[in-house]
């Protein structure tokens, strides 16, 4: 093998090359040298090789890590890694990993564990890049009740053909205190500031108080097509609200420790699920184990979200599963194919590609 060395320089050019590199790292350019590791791309599209280079940046639509450029890939920048709340992280704790089919070759959903403040056992949550997915809201017999719906389990093929994840919707209306609106029927008359999970006609979706944060219309116009309330918010302005950190029979009747029986108490740390937005419109949903209402929330504005709601609880309700390849978020009891099968008799959430 030979070798070939490049010219020496002069001393004076090598002087005027290093004068006119501190000039530009002054000035703010010389974006290579910042991130060296970086592989060029000048359509700017975010790709290389046809594979999506997503830099790890926030869940923010502008904010990023020190020295790190803009996001200008498709869709939103994926999730930094999650603060445990103990301080130190176990060994893959807050760490996000992609989840479900992919979009145009783009990860769209990303899934983390993190134990609660205060709790020993993991809880699972889910991040969505809704710019890339559309949701859906199917209506079940048990809620909002009814068998005149279209969209009702189970998913069909040819919907199932772009589904990337599902996920439980709330309690029964006759203890939501809110409203069901879907398909143009209003199965329940809608609450002022309950909290709402609204899907608009263009396919996003967010999630806030009635008539303040959401309402008929999105702010791009679209028309809203389905309201799913349940309760009060969970999360409001990025923080808990003064409601999840009351008294936590106002967020449903939950099962013993051990049995769910009639006769048995309710315990405050039990299976809950619930969902949210970030200030991108990221969605997020959070679910685990021996969760307080209080804890729930914090879980869900430890991963960005800035309004937020509680969805389902007890063992036997609270599900996030994603597709091709179908897994299930942590250990619950239901599963990819509780959405595939005619059985279900409860509200869900679906969220598929574009």
């Amino acid at each position: 093998m030979t070798s070939t060395r490049l010219p020496r320089l002069p001393a004076r050019s090598r002087l005027l090359i290093a004068l006119t590199l501190i000039a530009g790292l002054a000035a703010g350019g010389c974006t290579a040298l910042a991130n060296p590791g970086a592989t060029a791309n000048p359509g700017g599209s975010g790709r290389t090789g046809g594979t999506p280079a997503r830099p790890a940046g926030t869940t923010g639509a502008t904010l990023r890590p020190a020295g790190q450029s803009a996001w200008h890939g498709p869709g939103l920048a994926p999730p930094v890694a999650l603060v445990a709340f103990g301080g130190r992280a176990g060994r893959g704790e807050g760490s996000w990993h992609p989840a479900g089919r992919k979009v145009d070759g783009v990860p769209v959903v990303y899934e983390a564990e993190l134990v609660p403040h205060g709790g020993t056992q993991p809880a699972g949550l889910a991040w969505m890049d809704t710019p890339l997915l559309t949701a859906r809201l199917y209506s079940g017999s048990g809620s909002p009740g009814g068998t005149s719906w279209r969209y009702s389990a189970p998913v069909r093929p040819a919907q199932a053909a772009t589904l990337v994840a599902a996920f439980n919707g709330g309690f029964k209306m006759t203890d939501a205190r809110g409203g069901y609106y879907s398909e143009g029927k209003m199965a329940d008359p809608l609450v002022r500031a309950a909290a709402s999970l609204v899907i608009y006609s263009d396919g996003s979706v967010n999630v806030g108080a009635w008539g303040t944060d959401v309402g008929w219309t999105s702010p791009s116009g679209a028309r809203a097509i389905a309201v799913r309330q349940n309760l009060v918010p969970l999360v409001a302005g990025g923080r808990p609200t003064a409601a999840a950190a009351g008294n936590w029979h106002a967020w449903g009747n939950t099962c013993g420790a051990g049995s769910c029986a009639a006769s048995v108490p309710g315990v405050e740390d039990q299976w809950r699920s619930g969902v949210g937005v970030t200030a991108s419109g990221a969605l997020v949903y959070a679910l685990g184990p021996h969760l307080a209402p209080l804890q729930l929330a914090q879980l869900l504005a430890r991963a960005g979200v800035v309004r937020g709601m509680e969805l389902d609880i007890n063992p036997e309700w609270p599900v996030f599963a994603t597709y091709a390849p179908d897994a299930k978020l942590l250990g619950t009891m239901q599963g990819p194919q509780t959405f595939l099968g005619a059985q279900w008799a409860r509200d869900f959430i679906t969220m598929s590609a574009r």
